[in-house]
């Protein structure tokens, strides 16, 4: 990796090493002339080392990142830094302030990179990060949550098939870890393009705030920083092996009506297994959902309601899966860091 030169230059407003920094990066203002700041802290130490940034709230109703990104700010051993952490907990700013997933020309943000500069607002807001946050950073860790009334296990999706991505992964130590392409407009497609990792992690549900996937989620960037020699080495009693998805399909409803019954997040299910039940609300006609196959649920709609051809349930499957099980279990309850 690279190391950190002596000066840095974020906006307007340079840090140097041994220095903590907020810079407020200006975004598209309110239509009521109201300016309107991305908050980024940069924190630098006074030894060279690789840069660092980590990210929530692209998606502006995702909430657990930006949680986790104030606790890990607030940790004492980032006095120990060598190189340089860049945290941004809130990018979607727009979105955040309305608790709304997008921009408000609903645009993806994610779905927008790389962006311009004289483009629609989510296009300049994603130019805007690329240019003063991306290019500036070694590797990137992304923090995100289910969608709204959708629950995800605590996972890491990622480039596996490159070796120094997959060390950082298994490095992060979620308890799931997921193979997964890029999509065209995201950050990671967009960072790929440029030679950078980037973790994402997706834990929980959008506008709520999950406490076992706020705590694996701190604990997992200080383990990529301490694996990043970003910061001293420590012993861990019981550190996480993760397991790798071999694949993941979503199970949907066959039919539509009021579901019932459901299979708990991050339970272990065999082929054959009853997920849900769907009746109509007389409680005339049941319907089973049924498992395709062995496997852990990683993701779950939580509405009791269901259309014909809605996602329920998110199978992941593993070649070992005593050993996935075990993975997963872990999460409760989740160690301190």
């Amino acid at each position: 990796m690279k190391k950190t030169d002596d000066i840095m230059v974020v906006g307007n407003t340079t840090i140097r090493p041994g220095e903590r920094v907020t810079v407020d990066l200006p975004v598209a203002d309110l239509y009521t002339s109201t300016s309107l700041n991305m908050p980024i802290k940069i924190i630098r130490g006074r030894q060279p080392g690789p840069v660092l940034f980590v990210s929530a709230a692209i998606h502006g109703d995702e909430l657990n990142g930006v949680e986790i990104i104030r606790r890990l700010l607030k940790r004492k051993t980032l006095r120990s830094i060598r190189g340089t952490l860049i945290a941004i907990p809130v990018v979607n700013v727009h979105g955040f302030l309305d608790q709304s997933r997008y921009l408000p020309d609903r645009r993806d943000l994610n779905r927008s990179f790389p962006g311009s500069a004289k483009g629609s607002i989510a296009a300049r807001l994603a130019n805007l990060f690329l240019r003063e946050i991306v290019a500036k950073a070694d590797v990137g860790l992304d923090l995100h949550t289910g969608a709204l009334h959708r629950s995800n296990l605590p996972q890491i999706r990622a480039n596996l098939d490159d070796t120094g991505t997959l060390e950082l992964a298994n490095a992060f130590g979620a308890p799931v870890v997921i193979n997964a392409n890029t999509r065209d407009g995201s950050l990671r497609a967009c960072a790929a393009k440029r030679g950078m990792p980037i973790l994402i992690y997706e834990a929980g549900e959008a506008l709520r705030f999950d406490e076992p996937c706020i705590r694996t989620g701190l604990r997992g960037i200080l383990s990529v920083m301490r694996y990043m020699h970003m910061l001293p080495a420590v012993k861990s009693s019981s550190p996480i092996k993760p397991v790798i998805a071999r694949s993941t399909r979503w199970i949907r409803a066959s039919t539509s009506g009021i579901v019932t019954d459901k299979a708990k997040l991050g339970s272990t299910i065999s082929k054959g297994q009853v997920l849900a039940m769907i009746s109509d609300p007389l409680g005339d006609d049941e319907t089973k959902v049924i498992a395709p196959s062995d496997g852990i649920i990683i993701g779950r709609s939580n509405l009791p309601l269901a259309h014909e051809g809605d996602a329920l349930f998110n199978l992941g499957t593993f070649r070992n899966m005593p050993k996935a099980s075990s993975a997963v279990e872990s999460l409760a309850p989740a160690p301190t860091v």
